[in-house]
């Protein structure tokens, strides 16, 4: 049994990760850091040359080839929840959580980021956050099994609490 986290970046996915796979002896692997990997190219590249389609496509693959794991931390790339296949490969061999946190505070934890690409143009970047968390929070909310909010958290206690829900199925 896999334990997948997901959220928008800047939710604490790959700190969090770190934490459960150290206190459960688990393999932390990060999706984008795999399509990363096995395209050769960062992932504004990805976008840049082939658009996010193709990079959505990779990121179907991957959760494919980690559904067939066992004992992994997966951290999931904050879109992996765009495609309902995607949650629903990764649910066949783990419990999913949902780590969210506000927009101010996701604006605060990620505003220096250059490692993705805009996902709407035109806009702000906290319009931009805002717009997407508001499409993507129902989505989150049904892919996951446990939901935790980090805005007043730190990523200890949030890996805390997802352990007291490991431990307690």
């Amino acid at each position: 049994m896999n334990i997948v986290l997901i959220g928008y970046r800047g939710t604490g996915k790959s700190q969090v990760g770190e934490l459960l796979a150290q206190s459960l002896g688990m393999q932390l692997i990060g999706m984008d850091a795999e399509i990363v990997k096995q395209a050769g190219m960062t992932i504004p590249e990805i976008v840049e040359q082939f658009g996010w389609p193709k990079f959505r496509d990779m990121e179907t693959e991957v959760a494919q080839k980690l559904s067939g794991c066992d004992k992994l931390v997966i951290d999931c790339g904050g879109g992996v929840i765009e495609r309902p296949e995607n949650i629903e490969i990764l649910k066949q061999n783990a419990k999913i959580y949902w780590l969210r946190a506000s927009v101010d505070t996701i604006v605060s934890r990620i505003k220096g980021d250059t490692e993705r690409p805009a996902l709407i143009s035109g806009k702000s970047f906290t319009d931009e956050v805002a717009e997407v968390l508001d499409v993507r929070t129902p989505k989150y909310r049904a892919a996951a099994h446990h939901e935790i909010d980090t805005d007043a958290l730190t990523e200890q206690q949030v890996a805390e609490a997802i352990l007291a829900c490991w431990h307690s199925q």
